[in-house]
């Protein structure tokens, strides 16, 4: 990774950090959390009343996204998603609710104060079938083939390399598995310096791709079926947008360097067949002495 690109990175970490920390510290405030800074297009105001009213309050506090992407990803009773960037954790919640508890949701952030965050707003909304994973969304700490439904909210645009992120995506895939997701996506017309006249990285804005390098990039990846439908303007000539497409049910079982590695001191992790890599000890023991968020 180019010296940019981990610049990029560190800025994008600390202002989720940042973020994380004034939901957290306002949480213990008299009146309630304090929402993190957002306008109209980004933010809790994606989600509907009922939503917002059925979740911890600094679950809501911390919402970042552009859109809503339990909305318009179909989840079923059952069904193993995964949240990229999952911030506070409100997508993880919603989605947890929707499959059910015969179904998981994993999400995976970079952020220790997000995650931190988001393991609090879990146990608070009593929700037993999520885990949370400390990872980057460009290397995806979990096994190839085992996720039903990727969802990701205004996070993909945050990337400093994008095709990595549809590469794992992919990889974590099942055949036949799908992604919604909602991101912010610019006119074919504009170019990189344009794009960055309309608001900074770090803000969702000069890192969009725009409608066809996106498509290009997930169908580089194998996806096919691939719909990306604005949504609002967020910039002049950006967008918010739903990005919808599949893993070919025919597409060969994936591998990759994730696949087979460790994760969070296990083998095979967040899956029937974990295991910790020190026999004496147990998973959720391995689990807790990573430090990397991953939790039962």
């Amino acid at each position: 990774m180019s010296e940019q690109s981990t610049d990029l990175r560190e800025t994008v970490r600390q202002r989720y950090a940042a973020a994380a920390v004034k939901v957290t510290e306002g949480g213990v405030a008299c009146c309630g959390p304090q929402r993190v800074e957002a306008d109209e297009n980004f933010g809790s105001t994606r989600y509907s009343a009922d939503e917002r009213d059925a979740l911890p309050a600094e679950a809501v506090a911390a919402s970042l996204g552009c859109g809503n992407p339990t909305a318009v990803a179909e989840l079923r009773e059952g069904e193993r998603v995964l949240d990229l960037g999952s911030g506070g954790g409100i997508d993880v919640l919603l989605s947890a609710r929707r499959v059910g508890p015969t179904g998981t949701v994993y999400g995976v952030d970079m952020t220790d104060e997000m995650l931190a965050l988001a393991l609090a707003n879990a146990e608070k909304a009593g929700a037993t079938n999520v885990e949370f994973l400390k990872g980057t969304i460009e290397a995806i700490p979990l096994p190839a083939n085992t996720i039903d439904v990727v969802i990701s909210n205004c996070v993909i645009n945050l990337s400093v390399d994008k095709p990595a992120v549809f590469a794992e995506t992919f990889r974590v895939l099942k055949p036949g598995g799908r992604i919604g997701v909602s991101d912010v996506v610019a006119d074919d017309t504009l170019g990189p310096e344009q794009r960055a006249e309309r608001g900074d990285h770090v803000g969702c804005i000069a890192g969009a791709l725009p409608f066809a390098e996106y498509r290009r990039g997930l169908e580089a990846a194998g996806f096919t079926d691939v719909e990306i439908t604005p949504t609002h303007p967020v910039a002049g000539g950006m967008h918010s947008a739903i990005v919808r497409a599949v893993k070919p049910a025919g597409a060969p079982e994936t591998d990759g360097p994730a696949a087979a590695a460790v994760c969070c001191g296990v083998t095979s992790c967040c899956t029937p067949d974990e295991q910790a890599t020190d026999p004496p000890t147990t998973v959720a023991e391995a689990k807790t002495a990573s430090g990397c968020g991953c939790q039962d």
